[in-house]
This record gives C-alpha cells, structure tokens and sequence, in this order.
C-alpha cells in the first residue's frame, strides 16, 4: 500500500469522509506549510475536519504544519453528463463522434453512479475495447467521490432523411489486386532462359503470380552450401552445391535457393551482395507452403532511377477506432535498451514488430481457404526504444482446431465480443503506417495482413526486415537453430511463446540488438 492509500484509508475511517477523495497537496515552502484537498460527498463535521488535519499532519516533515481544506461535492446527472462527454472528446475523439452528451444516460447510486453509452448496433466494440469504460470511469473517480463503472447499450438508429441530400454521393471503390510489373534493363545471361524475360514482377505481388516468371533485383546476401546427392543407377554419394540467395527489389525482400547447373556453378560462385540479377522461377508449395523456386539465374537491372509505383490503397485512418494503441513499459530485461551508441539507422527510422496467432498455416490463397487471424500483437519502435503497443484478438466464426488451442492458449471464449478483422486492419495499417514492418520469419505473418488489408482497400507497401535472417547471419555457429524461443535464450529474454503480442515485443528486443551488433540496417 502506498502512501496515499494509507493516507486515504484513515482519513475515510471518519464518517462524514467515508468517501472522500485526495485532489490535491499544495506546499509552501517559505510558511512551512502543506494544504491537502479534500473532496467528500457526505456532510461532516467540524470534529472530523480536525481529525482529518491530524492524520495529514502524520504525513509532512516536523517542520511543516497540515492544514485541509475540505469541499462537498455532489455531482447531479447534468454535471456527470457533461464531464463525461467533455472527456470523451479531448481523450477519444474517434468515439466522441458516435454520440453526444444525450447519448449518454447516468443512473445516481448512494456513492457514485452507473453510466451508459446508447449507441448503435456495430459501434460496441469502439466503446468496450480500447479500455474506454475503464478510462472514463478512473477519471471519474478522480474528480468525484464515490464509484463510478459504465457500459454500453445497443439502440436502433432512425436515420433522418432530411438530411440525405445534403450528404456527399459516396463511389464505391473496387480495389481489384494489381500485380505490378517494371521493365528489365541490360540483361545478360549466366544460366540462360528459353524466352527472354522482358518484365519483372514486383517482389511485393509475386504471391499472386501464377506460371513461371522473374524478378529482378539486388543481391544483399548470397551463400553456397554443400550437399551430398545420391546417384540410384550407380550407388554413389555425389557432392553437389546450392545457392541461399535474398535479393531486394525496393518492394519488398525474396529469399530463395538455387540449384545451378555443372556448366554454371562457377560463373555463380562469382556473384556477389550488390549484383543486380534476375532470377526466374514460379510458385510452388514447400512444406505446406508456397515458395519461389528458382530455375534460372542472370543479370539484369532495374530501369535507371526506378522507384517502386505505390500500390492503390484506402487512405490511412485519421483515428483509432477499434484497437487504441498504449503506451509501452517495462522493456529494460536484460538491458538491452541502453543509449549508448546505437547506430542511426536504428535511431533514425521507425519500426513496427508484429507477431499473428492464425487458425492455421495457409497464408495464400492459391494454396486453399485462407487460415484466418485471431490475434495481432505489435511493438513500434522509436529513436531505438520501444514506446507503444498494439494488440487484439480477432473475431473467428469458426471453432478452433485443437492444436491451435493447445499451441497457443486461445480458446473460443477469449475471441467472444472480439473486434472482427475488419475493424482491426484500418487501426494496425494505421499504426504501421511510416514504419519498417519487422518480425521472425515475417514473410508468413505479412503475407495474412497483406491479403486481409487488401480485402478491406488498404495495402502495406512497406519493406519487411527479417529477423530469422539477421539470426542467421549473426548467430551463425552460436545457437543450434534460428527460432525465436532459441534466439530470445540466447539474449536471456523470457516470454510467452505463441501469444502474438509477446512473441512481437521479444522479437523487437531482439532486433534492436542485432541492429546494435550489424552496425547498420
């Protein structure tokens, strides 16, 4: 118990301030002197306002002397109205704009009151997610005495036809997925290609390709591996080599592996980080699911002075409706956190580390019915710190498959009055919105907000850092394997495995130190 509340706890042994509340100490340094305000909704009397002053006398320096000073306060309902709504205005703006101060009914307890918001069917989740109810009511609290709790009540709109000619003739937008496409410059062949590529896809679109196809990008890491094929016919053990290659286009980030041939392997070997290459391939599954495999490897470049063509997208929100952001706390484990010479393009840019928990493993539509999103769990990051989160479960219509319960904790009651994806994708694009989209392994957590978002009219277009690659670069030899309960080991970070937003802030401590050692993005 801290000091106030013991303070408090006394204080409201005395009748007539059974209920009061502290709103205030004022200090004067030169009389000696500390006045404590007191609010009360019961009368009391002057045998109690001394009482009072001795027990705040407990709590100054010797040389201080305690005065009170004491005022009753009743709020009536047009007061409680009011101060709610004005509230509501300067703190929620976003909910602010469903109501006004007659949506807003109060019903006067003994001490305090119940408060409800009369809004339409549709608009619950903004009131009862985003701790709005739980907001409002600490803040009555704080200027009332007594306790304060509210909730929401679900009414039929009339819409006043009146005024329909004066609203605006809202165009239905049809944002049909675009693959977009840039022409490949000065290429030449090391592998070859039966026709020669003449467009690339943009690395961004490629999950929607179908058919064999290329891109064209630069190499920011390549590395040859050994392997041992067996030959059936003759019984042999072959050695043979293959190719890890990530290469970046501007839209986005493609890693593949490449197989070249004996004639080419060499000329292969010879390719190096800021080469210029086109790689073609096509969509095939792996493992459950849907990689490029690349068959053919040559150089090409972008058009001179190419910039990435922005995709057709809503624009981003002006306010949080659904899923308000909070602040972030508590991130100093291991002190990994610490100013100390953190490079500038960690310093110098935003970042957003996100984590799904999703029914299932299908991220692509070409590969079936699309497994669906209950939980989005998110860390942005600023100046090197993290200093805000995002998270939500998502509405599911359909009961969890056992394993997922099992692997994550959720079970169908956590996602009862969830927001449905709808709601939640314009406030994660939102909070997104600038920022570098970071995560472990992200390409299968980006490809579910991706499709979502482009369902609803938004798309993320931004770049995509890796933090199973930066592993595997900087922990090569140091951790058996790259998945993040074994990376976090490797930092001393403990957390929550599969729950979204914890795997989201421990993968954003983890990127922050390899950012620290790399140097550089």
């Amino acid at each position: 118990m801290d000091k106030t509340e013991e303070l408090l706890g006394k204080i409201r042994e005395l009748k007539g301030l059974k209920h009061a509340i502290l709103c205030g100490i004022t200090v004067w340094k030169r009389e000696k002197k500390a006045e404590f305000a007191l609010v009360t909704d019961l009368a009391y009397s002057e045998k109690e306002e001394e009482a009072a002053q001795n027990i705040c006398a407990q709590y100054v320096p010797k040389e201080f002397f305690a005065t009170v000073k004491i005022a009753k306060r009743v709020p009536d309902e047009e007061m409680l109205k009011n101060k709610i709504f004005a509230y509501l205005y300067k703190t929620f703006p976003a909910a602010a704009a469903f109501i006004t101060a007659d949506d807003i009914e109060i019903e006067m307890l003994g001490s305090g009151a119940h408060f409800s918001f009369r809004i339409a069917s549709g608009e619950q989740t903004l009131f009862s997610s985003g701790k709005i109810l739980d907001e409002v009511s600490r803040y009555l609290s704080s200027v009332f005495c007594g306790a304060f709790y509210g909730d929401v009540k679900i009414v039929e709109r009339a819409l006043d036809e009146s005024i329909l000619d004066e609203l605006p003739e809202e165009k239905e937008e049809n944002f049909v997925q675009e693959i977009r496409r840039f022409d490949i410059c000065d290429f030449k062949k090391i592998d070859g290609a039966d026709t020669l590529p003449k467009t690339a896809v943009y690395i961004a679109d490629m999950d929607a390709e179908e058919g064999t196809y290329a891109v064209c990008g630069t190499i920011i890491f390549i590395e040859e591996k050994e392997y041992v094929k067996h030959n059936d016919e003759t019984g042999e053990d072959i050695q043979k080599s293959r190719f890890s290659i990530s290469i970046s286009d501007g839209s986005g980030n493609l890693r593949t592996t490449y197989f070249p041939k004996k004639a080419t392997v060499e000329k292969v070997r010879e390719l190096k980080a800021g080469d210029s290459v086109v790689l073609i391939g096509s969509n095939e599954e792996f493992r459950g699911n849907m990689s490029f495999k690349a068959t053919k490897i040559n150089f090409g470049n972008q058009p001179e002075g190419f910039v990435p063509v922005a995709k057709k997208s809503k624009p981003v929100p002006k306010f949080y409706h659904t899923v308000f952001p909070e602040k972030y706390v508590d991130y100093t484990q291991t002190g990994l956190f610490d100013k100390l010479c953190l490079p500038q393009d960690l310093t110098h840019n935003t970042f957003v580390v996100f984590d799904l928990e999703t029914t299932g493993l299908n991220n692509q539509p070409t590969m079936g019915k699309m497994d669906k999103i209950i939980e989005i769990g998110a860390v942005k990051i600023v100046a090197g710190e993290i200093v805000e989160k995002f998270s939500s479960f998502v509405a599911c219509n359909e009961k969890l498959p056992a394993n997922i319960v099992e692997l994550t904790g959720i079970c169908d009651a956590d996602l009862v009055g969830a927001p449905t994806i709808d709601k939640v994708i314009p406030d994660f694009y939102k909070f997104a919105d600038g920022a570098y989209l970071v995560g472990h392994n992200v390409m299968f957590d980006y490809r579910f907000i991706k499709y979502y978002a482009e369902e609803c009219g938004y798309s993320f277009e931004q770049k995509q850092i890796d933090t199973v690659a930066l592993s595997q670069e900087l922990l090569r030899g140091e951790v058996v394997n790259n998945k993040l309960n074994t990376v976090a080991a490797y930092f001393g970070l403990e957390f929550n495995h599969h729950r979204a937003y914890e795997d989201a802030s421990t993968t954003a401590k983890i990127f922050i130190e390899f950012i620290k050692m790399k140097g550089k993005l």
